[in-house]
């Protein structure tokens, strides 16, 4: 542990002691934040065991290169974190840049003459929410799709069409390629952990009926949506003791895990019966509400967060919230609907603050 890192792990304990948080140098399942120091040359993990501890790891450099972000997001991925913490030190200047796995990036600065306690109960208050938010991004799949349904039907038609419209906007990132990062198996580590897939970012659903809604996987090519069970899945309720997304697919297929996103989704529905569909996209929109915590993806936090932003628009049918350093989440009557009212007003850059 460097200087750098003793002082910060010295004021955020401080800070965290004072609000009622309890230190222990060991962690065990039911601990729920790790800080895992460590250097950014040669990162360390932490390997828990538990999806309810949430690890940031901090490291420091004694100036910021050049594009911070190519130099810090493998150190988050390698030290297989939900959040990173990268100090750096400019004369009398601290800046502490946050990074998460959804690739936002923002800064909380300790400058000249500040007050060091102010700097760490900013750090706090941007930590603590996201260390206590609770993951439901665990599938209970009931293998009794009817048979009518195996080949999809005019939602998932729908759906296919839109994640091609989502292609053709550019608006479906090639998230970091992690595979080239890390091994074999701390890959499956991480996608077990966060349910983090590959090829494309965002997220679409469509409502099916009162109940039920179908939507893309995670991990999946959105803008090459196929298979119903594997692209496309039908989602039918939320299994509270489980803490799982209930998943109906054909008896001979090979489920995918539905997006992350899918507790969003399902709380928006059973709220509001006329939406009909639901597009997530890593994209801005200029004059929109946002939610005020980077909540990460698949948290029943940002679900609720988003959902009552929802509630408060005039219109939550047609809707359009903005999650902090993230995108949009946006309500619509019917998916080709909502393409007709964002034509030409996407940002494709998210804000970062």
């Amino acid at each position: 542990v460097t200087n750098l890192q003793q002082w910060f792990r010295d004021g955020l304990v401080g800070e965290m002691l004072q609000r009622g948080h309890i230190h222990s140098p060991d962690a065990g399942d039911d601990t729920q934040l790790v800080l895992n120091f460590t250097s950014i040359g040669d990162p360390k993990p932490f390997r828990r065991n538990s999806q309810g501890t949430f690890v940031a790891t901090v490291v420091d450099a004694e100036q910021e290169p050049d594009d911070i972000f190519r130099t810090f997001y493998p150190v988050l991925l390698y030290a297989l974190s939900n959040l990173g913490v990268f100090l750096v030190r400019s004369g009398a200047r601290i800046d502490a840049h946050f990074m998460t796995m959804e690739q936002g990036h923002y800064v909380v600065s300790l400058a000249d003459g500040q007050r060091e306690d102010r700097f760490f109960r900013e750090i706090y208050e941007r930590l603590a929410p996201l260390a206590t938010s609770q993951l439901v991004i665990n599938n209970q799949y009931e293998r009794d799709l009817a048979e009518s349904l195996w080949q999809g039907d005019e939602h998932t038609r729908d759906l296919i069409w839109a994640g091609e419209q989502l292609g053709k906007m550019n608006l479906l990132p090639a998230p970091w390629p992690i595979q080239d990062f890390l091994t074999e198996r701390d890959l499956k580590h991480v996608m077990r952990l966060f349910g983090i897939g590959g090829l494309s970012y965002g997220n679409l659903s469509a409502r099916r009926d009162a109940g039920t809604f179908w939507m893309s996987a995670s991990g999946v090519d959105k803008s090459k949506l196929h298979d119903i069970g594997r692209d496309i899945l039908l989602v039918t309720g939320y299994a509270a003791e489980a803490n799982a997304m209930v998943i109906s697919v054909p008896p001979d297929v090979q489920p995918r895990r539905v997006s992350v996103d899918a507790i969003e989704h399902y709380m928006i529905y059973r709220e509001h019966p006329d939406v009909g569909a639901i597009i997530h996209v890593h994209a801005w929109m200029d004059g929109i509400e946002s939610t005020h915590v980077n909540y990460p993806c698949g948290t029943r936090e940002l679900a609720v967060a988003v959902s009552e932003l929802v509630r408060r628009a005039p219109d939550p049918s047609r809707a359009i919230v903005g999650l902090k350093n993230h995108g949009v989440t946006i309500t619509g009557q019917s998916l080709r609907e909502i393409f007709e009212r964002i034509d030409g007003k996407i940002i494709p850059q998210v804000p970062m603050s």
